[in-house]
């Protein structure tokens, strides 16, 4: 295995990509495709989150308030 060779490791074990099986290499893929729109899907969630809190915010303002 050369040092400049890309590397990948599984379960703690590395392995030269270019040893990997066809099938290996496209699982590989399908992982990082996946990681990205999972990280994503992470990001909208908080900007949904956050618009969330400024509604409540928003809502909270637009309420009358009672005065005892």
């Amino acid at each position: 295995m050369a040092d400049n060779e890309q590397k990948v490791s599984i379960d703690g074990v590395e392995y030269a990509l270019s040893s990997l099986s066809d099938e290996a290499k496209a699982q590989i893929t399908n992982l990082k495709f996946v990681e990205h729109e999972i990280g994503q899907l992470k990001a909208r969630l908080a900007i949904a989150s956050t618009a969330k809190l400024a509604y409540q915010a928003a809502l909270k303002n637009a309420i009358p308030q009672e005065t005892h």
